[in-house]
């Protein structure tokens, strides 16, 4: 039987299989009709293509699977560097590989040879007897060949679903190999169909109304005055416009505007069209691996994404949405300006446009509460006279004299000592941070509301109703991981029939046993891993909390035995500990984030969704209780073990518990919030963002420059934009965009009782956040696959814990670390006239100083020998009552006051919570109203379309609707009536364009 023609090589359908490069012969008979066909230029001798020899390397560095043999590529200038190099068709998403060449004789490569052709457009040597065949393959060899052949099968896979594939010619010794892919309409129409994607009708757009004429004369004049701040995108210009959508449909194609087929879906659409095959795909070689991800998983391939719309620095006044964006959103002297939100959905997706439009909703949220914030430590400050008790601790004329505050090398001393730390806690424990406190939880509940409704208002213009279908779909795809543990577990039962199972578990679809999927018994190693190692983290935490407890202590001691030192011990101890507490939380981030995706793997989950899902969940625990663990302990436990003069709490041998400053712990918790809180940003989101992708862009630059292998030099002047987009980072993700403002809504929320400036610094922040992501995203990363998406997932539900945890804290925080609630006690229930006159002297209680214990007595005292009581802060009985340092009725007294106050605060707070929550509606009146409005409205359309069908059905010429557009849509083309409806089109670009 003759062999096949060399250019004409026929793809069967059905089962892959690959041809190898000595089947290939020539001459042979003509393929028959309906087959699809691989062509590719032959070879050609020096003088058929013209005089210039540029031109014949030119058609031959490239290899385009539907070039017909007899149209050459065209030579012209490359009008665009998003189109395959005949300057028609439009690179929708890019394939990246390395690959390498064994050894060959010397003569192999030279213009000279003549080209063989295999199954997936490559043009290669022609083999000869005793070339490559005969030399024997070390291992990276035969890895390298076993590789190709599964790019092969993979990509003529591809081809068979209908894809068109240009790539480059494998001429070097070893490099980078792009395979560029265009889907061509028929594929974008069936599978646009197959997707339900909403596109507009003919309908024009409609106005989406406010509800009553106060609303719009509100609307108007708030969009008057926000104009300067409105981004110039022609997509945010029409934001009360909608049009009238309906999921595409090939039987109903005269309900959609369709102009300009080329343009009728964008690039995003289009990207993500050919990523749903690609996700489908199987490869058989590769071990019947299904999808690009396997293959990538596999290192078959290197990288797969979409192209950017361009450069967003190119000189002259060409723009697209890219430059657009960067002009607009990604610069930070736009800062003030809002988030063109639809543009940037339309340029990545829903899923990260949904993620900007949280982030913006959260900063603009956090301008009211940074209002409040700053008024309520301006209360503080203008009120910092008229506090009585600070008063009466900075008036030396009432002597307290203070036990020491540590054995032996301590003297007693004046509490008029410590009067600028009692007048600087007065800035943040006042009356008003209790209702600041409310307030922010109130504020919490109403952000979230508001979330809610800008979600559904989102939803409703972005047509992101009725996804359950998409997310099922998503559901259905494996990781890779999942797939090769299925396949151990299976050559594990029976090494034999691995192969006949894969095969009947493809074709059965989704009935799988217990023999083709992961039990909780095989993942019981797993899960037990993950206990005990999150148990680990969790106590290395606390441990580390506790190290650092210890060197306060043992560093106080040491620094009380110098007198130079004695002065400023509790400054440099708070100072240094807190320092050495940020840089072990951010050397703990880093570490937790790796460690929290190790054992995501282990467990191995089926799919993207869950894995992201618990990824999350045991970052934010590991993260949550390394960012707060230090906080937590100074609020509520520093200085309640201390015990008492006489009878001290010891940690070693001579180290006494710390005990919290003569103003109380409150001070030094906003110490410890502010400095974590603001390192954190500063350096982790900020410079670490800034500095890491820098670092690693510049190391790459590095490692390409000192690459062996051939560099081609026009080429790297003007670079196509697939290698621009190759040397940037890739998209791994919003995990880490949406932890850092997690932890910050924790910050801002917690403890907001002890640091009422926190929703500043976090406004501050955020507006350079903003700014600072959108510059990574348009500038710094691949184009992200655009993924779908209603709602912001496992982060709401965190968001939502968090702000009803804080209502909790609070509370805690003002009932037990403030003295606002043992103020009210004693101004209503122990003071003579009302006041907090005494207040002082109400909280310290005495000690007989010959009770101390023998060896811990002050050396060489200072003051007088007839000091015979010292006092302590603590509410206990005097020594000469019946039951010496006893706990007294006050102090009972005002545990149950704060008991009292837990629960009245906690239940008040709550109940606001839910009447907020409830008289918010989750869904916008004229959302709802649309909506309606909008069904009818389709209704009507299609009522009208239909009668204009019946009208033109009626016609001299009658003939269907249907067979209508295809005829039209096939006039311009000349499309071989051979030629399969799921394959390509023919080599012409032009006719993809005409409609």
């Amino acid at each position: 039987m003759a062999a096949p023609a060399l250019r004409d090589i026929p793809l069967l359908p059905g089962s892959p299989r690959r041809l190898s490069p000595r089947a290939v012969a020539r001459g042979g008979r003509a393929p028959k009709r309906g087959q699809q066909h691989l062509k590719v230029p032959g070879p050609r001798a020096p003088g058929l293509r013209g005089s210039s020899g540029g031109e014949r390397t030119h058609s031959s560095s490239v290899i385009n699977n539907y070039l017909d043999a007899n149209e050459p590529m065209s030579s012209e200038a490359r009008v665009s560097r998003m189109h395959f190099h005949d300057n028609q068709r439009k690179v929708d998403y890019v394939l990246a590989y390395h690959y390498r060449k064994r050894g060959a004789p010397l003569g192999q490569g030279s213009p000279g040879h003549s080209l063989a052709i295999v199954s997936n457009g490559e043009m290669g040597k022609e083999p000869q007897a005793g070339g490559p065949g005969d030399i024997e393959l070390g291992p990276l060899d035969a890895l390298e060949e076993e590789r190709k052949e599964q790019r092969e099968e993979f990509e003529h896979n591809l081809m068979e679903a209908g894809l068109e594939l240009e790539k480059d010619v494998e001429n070097k010794s070893q490099g980078s190999i792009f395979v560029r892919i265009h889907a061509p309409w028929q594929v974008l129409a069936r599978e646009a169909e197959f997707l339900k994607i909403k596109v507009p009708t003919k309908k024009e757009m409609y106005e989406i109304k406010a509800g009553g004429s106060i609303a719009k004369k509100f609307n108007a004049v708030l969009q008057k005055l926000s104009s300067p701040l409105q981004p110039r995108v022609p997509e945010h210009s029409n934001n009360r416009m909608k049009n009238l959508s309906y999921p595409f449909s090939r039987e109903k194609m005269y309900l959609y505007n369709i102009q300009e087929k080329d343009t009728f879906f964008d690039n995003a659409t289009r990207s993500r069209i050919v990523h749903e095959i690609l996700k489908r795909t199987a490869c058989s070689r590769a071990n019947n691996t299904m999808g690009i991800n396997s293959l990538i998983a596999n290192n078959i391939y290197e990288a797969a994404y979409p192209l950017h719309d361009g450069e967003y620095d190119s000189p002259g006044d060409d723009m697209n949405d890219r430059k657009l964006l960067y002009q607009e959103w990604a610069r930070y002297g736009v800062f003030y300006k809002f988030q063109p939100i639809d543009l940037i959905r339309k340029y990545f997706g829903e899923k990260i446009g949904l993620y900007f439009a949280w982030l913006g909703l959260y900063t603009s949220f956090l301008i009211p509460s940074s209002v409040i914030g700053v008024i309520v430590f301006l209360y503080g400050c203008a009120t910092i006279e008229e506090d009585i008790p600070s008063r009466e601790m900075c008036d030396q004329q009432n002597a307290f004299t203070m036990c020491p505050l540590c054995d032996k090398s301590c003297d007693y001393w004046n509490l008029s000592s410590a009067c600028g730390t009692a007048r600087a806690s007065h800035l943040f424990d006042n009356p008003a941070t209790v209702f600041f406190s409310i307030f922010m939880a109130l504020w919490a509940t109403m952000f979230l509301e508001n979330w809610k409704r800008l979600q559904m208002r989102l939803g409703y213009f972005w047509d992101l109703t009725g996804l359950e279908e998409e997310e099922e779909r998503a559901k259905e795809h494996s990781r890779p991981e999942y797939e090769s543990k299925v396949r151990e577990k299976m050559l594990k039962e029976s090494s034999k029939s691995v192969v006949q199972k894969l095969e009947r578990n493809a074709a059965a679809g989704d009935d799988e046993d217990d023999e083709d999927k992961l039990t909780w018994r095989d993942r019981f190693p797993g899960y037990l891993m993950n206990f005990a190692s999150i148990l680990f983290m969790i106590a290395l935490t606390f441990s580390i909390v506790f190290g650092v407890i210890v060197y306060r202590i043992t560093t106080a001691a040491a620094l009380s035995l110098n007198k130079a030192t004695r002065s400023n011990v509790r400054v440099t101890v708070t100072a240094t500990a807190v320092i050495i507490n940020l840089v072990v939380i951010l050397i703990l981030d880093e570490i937790y984030g790796a460690v929290a995706n190790w054992l995501t793997k282990i467990e191995v989950p089926k799919t993207e969704q869950s894995f992201e899902e618990r990824l999350i969940l045991k970052a934010f625990l590991l993260k949550f209780v390394n960012a707060y663990s230090p906080i937590f302990y100074v609020a509520f436990f520093k200085g309640r073990f201390v015990g008492r003069p006489g009878s001290y709490v010891y940690v070693f041998d001579g180290y006494r518990m710390e005990e919290c400053a003569p103003g109380g712990c409150l001070m030094e918790l906003c110490i410890q919030l502010s400095i974590i809180m603001l390192g954190k940003q500063l350096i982790q989101n900020n410079i670490f963002e800034i500095g890491v992708p820098k670092l690693k862009k510049l190391f790459r630059k590095l490692k390409d420059e000192t690459e062996p292998g051939e560099t081609d030099s026009a080429h790297s002047k003007h670079p196509e934009q697939w290698d621009l987009d190759y040397s940037l980072e890739p998209y791994t993700g919003l995990t880490p965009e949406y932890m850092e403002m997690i932890i910050q809504f924790g910050f801002v929320t917690l403890f907001v009782a002890s640091f009422p400036l926190a929703p500043v610094f976090a406004l501050l922040n955020n507006v350079i956040e903003v700014r600072l992501d959108a510059k990574k995203f348009v500038t710094e990363l691949r184009r992200p696959d655009a993924v779908r998406t209603k709602d912001i997932g496992i982060w709401f539900d965190i968001l939502s814990g968090i702000g009803k945890f804080s209502v909790i804290s609070n509370a805690f925080v003002i009932a037990i670390t403030s003295d606002f609630i043992p103020r009210l006690v004693y101004q209503y229930s122990y003071s003579h006239n009302g006041t907090l006159h005494g207040f002082v002297n109400h909280t310290l209680s005495f000690f007989n100083i010959s009770q101390l214990k023998e060896g811990t007595q002050p050396e060489n005292s200072h003051f007088d020998q007839e000091v015979q009581f010292c006092r302590f802060k603590d509410y206990r009985e005097p020594p000469w009552a019946p039951n010496p340092y006893e706990f007294s009725k006050q102090y009972w007294s005002v545990l149950s006051a704060r008991l009292a106050f837990v629960i009245i605060f906690q239940n008040l707070v709550m109940f606001l919570s839910v009447l907020v929550d409830w008289m918010i509606p989750d869904i916008p009146t004229d959302i709802s109203d649309q909506i309606k409005k909008e069904k009818s409205l389709l209704v009507d359309f299609f009522l009208k379309e239909e009668h204009e069908k019946l009208k033109l059905s009626d016609g001299p010429a009658p003939r269907s609707l249907g067979m209508g557009e295809r005829a039209r849509s096939r006039a311009p083309s000349s499309v071989p009536s051979g030629r399969s409806q799921l394959g390509s089109t023919a080599s012409s670009g032009s006719q993809h364009t005409n409609v």
